[in-house]
């Protein structure tokens, strides 16, 4: 992707992976209180997490959740029936893709996980 805001310091991470834990409200909440810790980034507010009950179609039932930081969010989407998440981090300071990966393996119980920078 070509760089047209050079001088706007931004870092985008997906990461996404099958997960092997179970996964609810507090589960998401430790986590993001888990990833910020581990990259040094701040929340500023709590995490908004919703789920749709039953709305829409059964195999996209799960999680939507961001949390706010000072230097931008984290965005994670997750499939309770396929135990599938998708996660983005966006940030306007650098943080460690590494292991911002490997916090999120850890944590989620996860074997194969891909991500990318972007």
């Amino acid at each position: 992707m070509k760089n047209i805001a050079p001088k706007i310091t931004r870092q985008r991470l997906l990461i996404e992976g099958f997960y092997s834990i179970d996964v609810n409200k507090e589960v998401i909440e430790n986590y993001f209180k888990k990833v910020t810790s581990s990259l040094n980034l701040r929340m500023y507010g709590t995490p908004i997490i919703f789920s749709p009950g039953g709305e829409g179609k059964e195999e996209n039932q799960g999680y939507d959740a961001f949390v706010p930081l000072i230097d931008s969010g984290i965005s994670l989407y997750v499939w309770s029936k396929s135990k599938f998440l998708s996660l983005i981090i966006y940030t306007c300071k650098s943080f460690d893709e590494n292991k911002a990966v490997d916090v999120t393996k850890d944590f989620f119980k996860i074997k194969d996980i891909v991500s990318e920078g972007f």
